[in-house]
């Protein structure tokens, strides 16, 4: 999985205006070893903690608009403030890290970072905020506007049912009824049924 290690300056690009003093800021107290890394489809970002004489490690995909990066950052930057307030005896996503993710998101929304849109869209994640952004869909669908135009992908959600889609690891599979908040889906070579969120970025195979 090729990784580059970013010296502070080359991050600004990776954010939105107005963004970097601030990240740069938690960064340098918190002494963050930050990778961006191009190649990853399971997570967005990760958080390791600081221990055996290690530095606080912190991945975000450098793949993602400047929205969605500084979003995933924030979420990370939230794991290493509630491991620095609490330690490891909290759960991952518990209320500390929600509250302390929430109190961060309001401070870079008050500064005016995000596009109207996208604010909108963060509120919900400022009053409960999730595991992964990926599972808020109205956010998802808001930033997905601001990505480069990826030729021939959309979401799953935007596929009749009963069309057959690749996914990003060459899978195929055929789209099928709504079950609550996922669609299920079978994929074509074992006969498996997959329950797959309807922002899923897919190709459909015409």
């Amino acid at each position: 999985m090729p990784k580059t290690e970013h010296p502070l300056h080359a991050l600004k690009s990776y954010l939105p205006e107005n963004s970097f003093d601030q990240v740069a800021f938690f960064l340098q107290h918190y002494k963050v070893h930050l990778t961006i890394t191009t190649q990853r489809q399971s997570v967005l970002g990760d958080y390791r903690n600081a221990m055996h004489g290690k530095n606080h490690r912190i991945s975000v995909n450098g793949n993602l608009n400047k929205f969605s990066f500084l979003i995933t950052l924030l979420h990370e930057l939230a794991h290493l403030l509630a491991f620095e307030k609490c330690g490891n005896h909290i759960q991952a996503h518990g209320k500390e890290w929600k509250f302390i993710y929430s109190e961060l998101l309001k401070d870079f929304i008050s500064k005016k970072i995000f596009p109207p849109d996208i604010e909108h869209a963060l509120q919900d994640s400022v009053q409960n905020p999730a595991a992964s952004s990926c599972a808020e869909e109205g956010l998802m669908r808001v930033l997905r506007k601001y990505d480069e135009k990826k030729k021939d992908t959309v979401l799953l959600e935007e596929i009749a049912r009963g069309t057959f889609f690749k996914t990003k690891d060459g899978r195929v599979f055929q789209k099928g009824k709504k079950l609550r908040k996922r669609f299920r889906c079978t994929e074509k070579n074992t006969g498996l049924v997959y329950l797959i969120s309807p922002v899923y970025e897919v190709k459909a195979i015409l």
